[in-house]
This record gives C-alpha cells, structure tokens and sequence, in this order.
C-alpha cells in the first residue's frame, strides 16, 4: 500500500462489517464481496464462506494451503450475491478477504486469482484486512492501474 496516494472513502458501516467478519472467522481467513454502484461503490457487504480448508482436507496437493492462510470462496455464496445485487441494479464492485498474522498487501496467490482470465469480478477492488491478536490493523484497497493493482489506503466516512 502506497501512504502517499489518496485515501479510498468507505462507509464506516461496511468497514465495520468487513472488520466484525475478519475477527468473527479467526484463525481463518474471511471472505466475501461489497455491492454497490456508480454513486455509491461501497453500499452492502456480503459474507461467504472460506471452503480453502475443506479443500486442503480433500486434496492437500492441489491445495496445500488451509483457511488460516489463503480464501477459497463459495461459489453458491457469490452466485446469491451477484443475482441479488443485479436485481437491485448493483454489481459488485469489491472482493475482501482477510490476512491472519499478515499485513495489508496482496500474495501471490491473492494476485493469481484476482489476474485470472475466469475472475468473475473484473474491475472489482480488492479489499484487505489484517488482524493482529484478535485486532484489526489498517486496512487497504488494490485497484488495477495499467495493468497492476495498486494499493491505497482506506478512510472511514460516516453516513
């Protein structure tokens, strides 16, 4: 996350409930998508579930990583959530998921994902999350910017 560059708003309620899911699903990752649309980018949070150690469990080779350390999201769950938010005229406008015991930066596999031609959710912001100890740290959002993310930090309005 580059300090230097604007702040990106996000309502204080969505912030929260980002935060409130981050500490609720420790020692795992949290996961889940934020709708909204032109006026409003950050409107609603929606949860899903982290399968990443469902996954590990079944084929530990093809995933060697669990829910402590990486996100696999629900498909069912994000499914709901783009059907709802396009019958609401929304879309969703950012993915976040968690960092246990790490910062605010997008790993490698974070990156894989979000740069995979078969992203449902392109144009999305990526929001993370760190938590320290059962706390939240600062968290940051990564926008694509010719052709990489970019991270900024993130300031808390209320509404």
């Amino acid at each position: 996350m580059d300090p230097a560059l604007p702040p990106v708003r996000i309502p204080g309620t969505v912030l929260h409930e980002l935060f409130r899911h981050a500490l609720e699903t420790l020692p795992e990752e949290c996961c889940g998508l934020v709708v909204g649309n032109e006026v409003e980018r950050y409107r609603r949070a929606y949860h899903c579930r982290n399968e990443m150690t469902a996954r590990h469990l079944r084929d530990p080779q093809h995933y060697p990583r669990d829910g402590q350390t990486a996100y696999y999201m629900n498909e069912h769950d994000y499914l709901k959530v783009c059907d709802e938010a396009e019958t609401s005229g929304q879309r969703v406008t950012a993915v976040y998921h968690s960092h246990v015991g790490a910062g605010s930066y997008l790993s490698e596999m974070d990156l894989e994902y979000a740069e995979n031609d078969l992203f449902p959710f392109p144009g999305a912001d990526q929001i993370v999350i760190p938590v320290f100890e059962r706390r939240v740290g600062e968290a940051a959002v990564f926008r694509l910017r010719e052709g990489r993310f970019v991270g900024f930090p993130v300031e808390r309005v209320e509404t």
